[in-house]
């Protein structure tokens, strides 16, 4: 009796290791494929009711829309000095319509020219500075896509001033 109890046990031992087997992947089950993925892309949405008033502080007047910097630069003043790419590194003070932050600036390459970061600023497009560059003795800031948000000139050492893309005035100075 001892001994058929022995065998069915192991017997028992045999049958639950091949199922285990079986489950931990002997399967044929083929793997789920890949979510698939497309890239986010940018334009404008049709609102979802097309009789709605446009929301506030937007404008369908082309003249009230603000100058493109891209096409329109901003002119370069009689006194503005010439500058180098070193002349920029480091950290600087950063103020434009009320919002005072800190802007930082490294030589390290990035998309449009080189690699910059804001910290503090409530603007939106402040706090989206991700490079700039230098185009003559112009000092362009720009977002994370590319687009001009700012051009500035050295009217004195260690200080800029400027236009932002929205036509505010901005300065940055240590």
């Amino acid at each position: 009796m001892k001994r058929a109890g022995k065998l069915v046990l192991v017997l028992g031992m045999v049958v639950l290791a091949a199922g285990c087997q079986r489950l931990s992947g002997g399967s044929n089950v083929a793997p789920l494929p890949a979510t698939p993925t497309t890239p986010v892309g940018t334009g404008t949405l049709d609102p979802l009711d097309p009789n709605a008033a446009p929301p506030v502080g937007t404008t369908t007047d082309v003249a009230a829309a603000p100058a493109d910097l891209a096409t329109n630069p901003v002119a370069a003043p009689t006194n503005a000095q010439q500058v180098g790419r070193t002349d920029l590194l480091g950290g600087w003070k950063l103020a434009s319509s009320g919002d005072n932050c800190m802007a930082f600036m490294t030589l390290t390459t990035w998309s449009g020219g080189y690699r910059a970061n804001t910290r503090g600023c409530s603007t939106p497009s402040l706090s989206g500075i991700s490079a700039w560059d230098l185009n003559g003795n112009q000092v362009v800031l720009k977002d994370g896509s590319g687009l001009i948000v700012a051009q500035l000139y050295s009217s004195e050492p260690g200080k800029f001033n400027g236009q932002t893309s929205t036509g505010s005035p901005i300065s940055l100075y240590r």
